[in-house]
This record gives structure tokens, C-alpha cells and sequence, in this order.
């Protein structure tokens, strides 16, 4: 077993990662690019994945060519996300995990790019399970003033922990390249959750890749193992 860094603090996004939604942002994007004869594709939906709202639909409008301002693509895209975003599921692994981890007294954080009002429609019916996450930054906090790559949600989200830990004390879990990069810049450690479509050679270099939440192992980080291996 490699040697690796302990930490004591984990924050961890939520698309892709906690929450199936990402197969539902493709579902919206494509109905909206199909109304204009376009196609939304997968290189487009690795560029886009982590970043908060606004930017995102400002990139799809660019990508696709439509003839829409990313106000537009937003306004859009809010009835299909009404409709959709309320059945998704919770992703393999992430209540094991945060359940574990939370019983362990491991302080655990949300950061999202989502905007408030989606993550109430997204959580709705899974409140049980996030209200194991008393801190959480999403994407419309003051303090974030700009969205992944860049560090501001995952900063912004270790001041809000009482015992003010070190960047270097805290493990991200992500689940988009822009997130790791975003993890990095921060001077946290990282662990990636790809989709199995996305190509390696995006992967951004985090401490680990794992092929589900399943898999990780919390004695190898430092934090109390699971009982039941």
C-alpha cells in the first residue's frame, strides 16, 4: 500500500458525485440544442462539468452556436431541470461514506457550483442524507467570485470549519477535471470519480482515481476504516 498524506477534513462536491444529475443536465442540454438542429456532445459536456451555472450555459451557447445569450440557455433549461432534477439518485458509495465518516467525527463539507435553487429541486427528496452536510458553499455564495478551475468554492468552504484546518489537511472529493484543478489550486489533495467515458489524459493529476465512492478506502487517508471490511 502506497504512502500517502493523512488528512482530517473532507469536502466534497455534489454532481456527479453524490447526485446523479449529470445524465440529467446532458437530457436538458440536448433538448434544448435539438429545438435548434444542434447536438450537444461529450467534449462538450468534460468542459463544462463543474463549473457553476452562468459560465457553463454561456459556454454552451458558444459551443453549439445558439442563438441565445446564456440568460437565455439558463431561462430555458429552469422548466427542464423543475421536471427532471427532483428524481434523481443518490450515486453508489456516498451514504456509506458520508454516513462513516460523519459517525467518525471526520468534519465533511458541500461544495457546489449549484445554485441555491437548484439544489433545493436536486436535494428535495434526499434531505435525510444532506443534512449530514452542516457546512456547504454553493454556487451563488458571496465569496465565490469565480467558478471552478478556479479554488474560490472549495476556500471559501474551509473557512466556514471552526477549527480553521490547513489547506493541506483537507481531501476533496470530485468528479470533473475543472474540480481537480480547482482542488489543486487550493492546495488540498484530491480524489477523482470520473464518468468511465472520460478519456485519463483529462484527469488533471489527483492524488487517486477511483471508479466509484465504493472503492475508497479511509484508513489509507487517515481517517477510521470501515467496520464491515
Amino acid at each position: 500500500m502506497p504512502t500517502r498524506t493523512h488528512y482530517t477534513h473532507v469536502i466534497f462536491d455534489m454532481d456527479g458525485l453524490l447526485l446523479d444529475t449529470e445524465r440529467i443536465y446532458t437530457e436538458i442540454m440536448q433538448r434544448i440544442a435539438s429545438k435548434y438542429g444542434k447536438t450537444f456532445t461529450w467534449d462538450m459536456k468534460v468542459k463544462m462539468m463543474g463549473m457553476p451555472g452562468l459560465p457553463s450555459a454561456q459556454l454552451a451557447v458558444s459551443e453549439m452556436g445558439l442563438p441565445m445569450t446564456g440568460e437565455e440557455f439558463l431561462s430555458k433549461a429552469k422548466e427542464h431541470k423543475q421536471e427532471l432534477f427532483p428524481h434523481c439518485n443518490i450515486m453508489p458509495g456516498a451514504e456509506k461514506l458520508v454516513n462513516h465518516l460523519v459517525n467518525s467525527n471526520i468534519p465533511v463539507a458541500l461544495a457546489s457550483g449549484s445554485m441555491t435553487s437548484d439544489f433545493h429541486t436536486k436535494t428535495q427528496n434526499h434531505k435525510d442524507f444532506f443534512s449530514a452536510f452542516k457546512i456547504k458553499t454553493l454556487g451563488d455564495d458571496p465569496e465565490v467570485k469565480h467558478g471552478k478551475p478556479s479554488p474560490d468554492v472549495f476556500l471559501a468552504t474551509a473557512k466556514k470549519f471552526p477549527d480553521s484546518p490547513e489547506p493541506s489537511k483537507i481531501l476533496v472529493f470530485e468528479d470533473a477535471p475543472n474540480g481537480v484543478l480547482a482542488a489543486k489550486s487550493a492546495g488540498m489533495g484530491v480524489i477523482l470519480v470520473p464518468d468511465s467515458r472520460m478519456d485519463s489524459s483529462l484527469y488533471n493529476n489527483p492524488n487517486q482515481v477511483l471508479s466509484s465512492l465504493n472503492d475508497f478506502c479511509p484508513d489509507e487517508w487517515g481517517f477510521p476504516p470501515f467496520t464491515d471490511r
